[in-house]
């Protein structure tokens, strides 16, 4: 049973909380109710995951292990276990695939979903977000939360505010003053950089970046102004996309100690390649852009890239081409992060399809 076609879209994002550190302290009653990492606290490690105890201390994913145990002492390290995950994330996908075929998963642990026209014949995506929240719950122990809107913009944003375990709903008609009153470091896809720059041209809201014209936004944004001018009226009209192309394959490694010499570089980088080329062959992917990214020790980055006239995945070829790109000028500093990626791959990409424009007449 399906409920009846619509001109307008219904999506959902669901987000699991805490994933990686909540499969944790599921599996091992231990950990519960403590502040939790999944990752190292050495002196190169990083946080992938908190628990909502841990971030009490202001611990964060991507937090240095050192710093996170400066903030929290009695932390609780625990290695990440990624087949696990990926175990629990096909479950958790399964739940979806109950309601939609119109599945975007995102990564292990979020996706997005169009309700529009459903399996369950329920007009309401809201109470959708709900049974999925629950039945999610009731499969694996674990929670989740969801924002719900007409585009996967607003859905996104939506879905942090009630965490954990809660959701909220952006309908079209409330769209316009959530996103004037939004801090433009909500708005996802503005980070820390980009944030600091909206900030020194005066733009603190979604109401100051609304006063911006399109001109100003793309002189200083670049081709992502026109996104800005877009979104913050509520224009975005991107689909949900169950066959998402993947654009690129990588493979990066952090050391425990600061590299100076390209000799090591290069020892390191062969290692890289072998991991990128087993990706590589394991996807059935090859690529004609080959990108060496390197970080310094004072954390500034920086990328080379290369484009070659034909497809590549093999190892040597790929340490090769980052060899010459390691020597295309001198290091400016210590290295702590080397990583190679793959980009221009030999996906099939589809026509996009012609867009529908929305109307503001959701039923939620």
């Amino acid at each position: 049973m399906t409920c009846e076609p619509a001109n307008y879209r219904k999506i959902i994002h669901v987000d699991m909380d805490a994933f990686y550190a909540s499969v944790e302290q599921l599996d091992n009653s231990e950990f519960r109710g403590k502040p939790l990492v999944v990752g190292s606290s050495e002196e190169r490690g990083v946080i992938a995951a908190a628990s909502y105890e841990a971030r009490k201390f202001g611990v964060r994913s991507a937090m240095s292990g050192m710093m996170a145990k400066k903030k929290c002492p009695h932390l609780i390290f625990v290695p990440p276990r990624f087949q696990r995950y990926k175990e629990i994330s096909k479950q958790i996908r399964a739940v979806f695939h109950e309601y939609t075929d119109l599945v975007e998963p995102l990564s292990l642990d979020e996706a997005y979903l169009d309700v529009t026209i459903n399996k369950k014949g329920n007009p309401s995506a809201s109470l959708i977000a709900e049974e999925i929240r629950e039945k999610i719950h009731q499969k694996t122990g674990l929670r989740a939360s969801a924002g719900i809107s007409y585009n996967k913009f607003i859905a996104k944003i939506a879905s942090d505010i009630n965490k954990p375990n809660g959701q909220k709903t952006i309908p079209p008609e409330e769209a316009i003053a959530f996103l004037e009153n939004l801090d433009i470091k909500k708005f996802y896809g503005v980070g820390k950089v980009t944030a600091t720059k909206m900030y020194n041209l005066g733009i603190f809201s979604g109401k100051d970046l609304k006063e911006k014209s399109v001109d100003f936004l793309i002189k200083n944004f670049g081709k992502s102004g026109a996104q800005y001018f877009n979104i913050v009226r509520g224009i975005h009209n991107a689909k949900v996309n169950p066959n998402h192309v993947v654009k690129s394959v990588a493979a990066e490694h952090t050391f425990r100690k600061n590299l100076t010499s390209e000799i090591f570089m290069i020892e390191q980088l062969e290692k890289i390649a072998d991991e990128l080329e087993r990706r590589l062959k394991k996807s059935k992917l090859a690529g004609k852009t080959i990108t060496l990214k390197i970080k310094y020790s004072d954390f500034t980055q920086q990328t080379r890239s290369k484009t070659v006239p034909f497809f590549v995945k093999d190892k040597s070829i790929l340490l090769e081409t980052v060899e010459e790109l390691l020597y295309q000028e001198r290091m400016k500093n210590s290295v702590r992060l080397l990583g190679i990626s793959v980009t221009n791959l030999n996906v099939n990409t589809k026509k996009k399809e012609k867009i529908i424009d929305v109307q503001f007449k959701l039923e939620f």
